[in-house]
């Protein structure tokens, strides 16, 4: 995570390019942003945006500044405040993280397998996989805690599967 104190306004322009993917995970091109934000009304170049971005231009207006906090949703105190700069990017770094994991599981076939199965069933039949999942992760979570025991957990009987009803 990079610190913003002290950064200027590029870096921290730049930051936010790199740490906000688009729909595919690769970084927005200035083009894309300038496009996006001539779209709300607001006119810009994607020329002014490099500008910007290599610390050519330094004074931006507050229109602008205001478009690319809304493009990035982050507040426009974002380019002025190093407090409000620091919450944001420990937000933006939590948020890359959890894409980061996300995108470790859905790269698991077997996770990919039952999401592919489980859109093919009924509401119905889903609840009951949701259920099912339920148990076998309440399950998973007491064992990696060290906390279940033998006694405590659901026995099988003659081959009996646990359920929350019929399948």
């Amino acid at each position: 995570m990079m610190e913003l104190a002290g950064q200027t306004l590029a870096d921290k322009l730049n930051y936010l390019f790199a740490a906000t993917k688009s729909p595919a995970g690769r970084e927005y091109s200035n083009e894309h942003v300038a496009a996006a934000i001539r779209n709300t009304g607001v006119m810009i170049s994607q020329s002014y945006i490099w500008q910007l971005r290599k610390s050519k231009k330094t004074n931006p207006t507050l229109s602008h500044l205001q478009a690319l906090a809304d493009f990035f949703s982050v507040p426009v105190a974002y380019f002025f405040d190093d407090q409000t700069a620091d919450r944001v990017t420990k937000k933006l770094a939590l948020l890359e993280a959890e894409i980061s994991r996300f995108d470790r599981i859905m790269g698991d076939g077997q996770v990919q397998l039952i999401a592919m199965r489980a859109a093919q069933l009924s509401q119905a039949r889903r609840q009951q996989v949701m259920d099912l999942l339920e148990v076998v992760y309440r399950l998973e979570l007491a064992e990696r805690r060290g906390l279940a025991s033998e006694a405590g957990r659901p026995e099988m009987q003659n081959g009996e599967e646990m359920r929350n009803g019929p399948i």
